[in-house]
């Protein structure tokens, strides 16, 4: 028997079931669902029994409000912010608290955490100043200082933080040389790094504050380390001899300045005793010779027997002279008693004492 012939329309039970007849259900049931009611298109040949729609459709419709209402409803942490999206468009940004938006498809809501401390890091040769290879690790912290720019306005914000990184640290390494970039002020390279990073950032409205920039590590390369290190002994020798040098300066020069100071001191003390003696002089001159024209014979007496007093007392022999004229020779035994000197020979010497 065909499957399409009277009899119920259905087969032995023994072969597959009637497809036209399930299709005729499900299209039955559909109808309800959309508002058909209990119509049919060619009555109901088969003796189907209706399919109740107004139940179905109040709960397709509580769901459906539900739905929308729950779905309208957000909820945003004091950590987070919240991005509307109008049709998939930025719309506004939605502060901590119980917010409300259209349900979707309309209105959608992506949440951004602007307190998390996000951080990447990364490791570049470049050249310095001095056109010394240096390998420099570093690490970048930043957080989220706009959650819309965050979302939209950079493709991909780890691949451009990366490049903005390495671009200010090559400004910063590029303009030292290899002895600031490892013994200067780190604190100062990172600090400029951090500024020209904010700054590139800033230009491309990338939604994010960087705060900490760090040198981890600068090392030179393997193949030129033994050479690196061999330079630094060289400028640590060239330094422990600046500082000797200073402290022996240190030591000397104050000296130097002393004996300087003692030397000036004794030659204005002389030049001041020198002038005064001259000044005694010329005014003890000036008395004799007033003097001298008061009463000349007993001046010019006066001035021989002093001059003979000074010039005998140095000498070892007195002349005295005589009631008869002759000239007697006195020998001072006081200092004719006294032991000579010790003689000095002119014979050398040899190491163990014999001549």
């Amino acid at each position: 028997m065909a499957w399409n012939e009277p009899g119920g329309g259905r087969r032995n039970p023994s072969g597959p079931p009637d497809l036209e007849e399930m299709l005729k259900q499900m299209k039955q049931r559909l109808s309800g669902l959309f508002g058909g009611g209990n119509s049919r298109r060619g009555g109901n040949a088969q003796g189907a029994e209706p399919v109740p729609t107004g139940g179905i459709g109040i709960l397709i419709g509580g769901v459906i409000v539900i739905w929308a209402l729950f779905d309208s409803m957000h909820v945003i942490d004091q950590r987070e912010r919240g991005v509307v999206l109008q049709f998939g468009e930025a719309d506004r940004i939605l502060d901590p608290g119980l917010k409300f938006t259209l349900p979707r498809p309309f209105e959608r809501v992506e949440r951004v955490d602007v307190t998390q401390v996000r951080s990447m890091s990364s490791k570049v040769a470049m050249l310095t100043r001095d056109e010394n290879l240096v390998n420099i690790d570093f690490a970048v912290q930043y957080t989220v200082s706009d959650a819309s720019n965050f979302l939209f306005k950079v493709r991909n914000v780890e691949e451009t933080l990366a490049h903005v990184a390495e671009a200010a640290v090559r400004q910063v390494v590029g303009s030292r040389s290899l002895d600031d970039v490892q013994v200067g002020n780190r604190l100062e390279f990172t600090s400029e790094a951090r500024t020209i990073m904010q700054r590139l950032l800033d230009s491309y409205e990338a939604g994010i504050n960087v705060s900490i920039v760090n040198f981890q590590d600068v090392m030179v390369p393997e193949q030129v380390k033994d050479a690196f290190d061999d330079a630094i002994k060289a400028r640590e020798d060239e330094q422990r001899a600046i500082n000797n040098a200073r402290a022996y300066a240190a030591d000397v020069v104050p000296k130097a300045n002393g004996r300087k100071a003692r030397v000036l001191a004794e030659a204005e003390g002389y030049k001041e005793s020198v002038i005064a003696r001259a000044d005694g002089e010329a005014k003890r001159f000036n008395l004799l010779a007033e003097q001298y024209r008061a009463a000349p014979e007993v001046t010019r007496k006066r001035l021989y027997l002093e001059t003979m007093q000074e010039v005998l007392s140095k000498s070892p022999k007195v002349l005295i002279d005589g009631d008869q004229g002759n000239n007697m020779l006195y020998l001072p035994l006081d200092k004719l008693v006294m032991p000579p000197p010790p003689e000095r020979s002119g014979a050398a010497m040899t190491p163990g004492g014999a001549p």
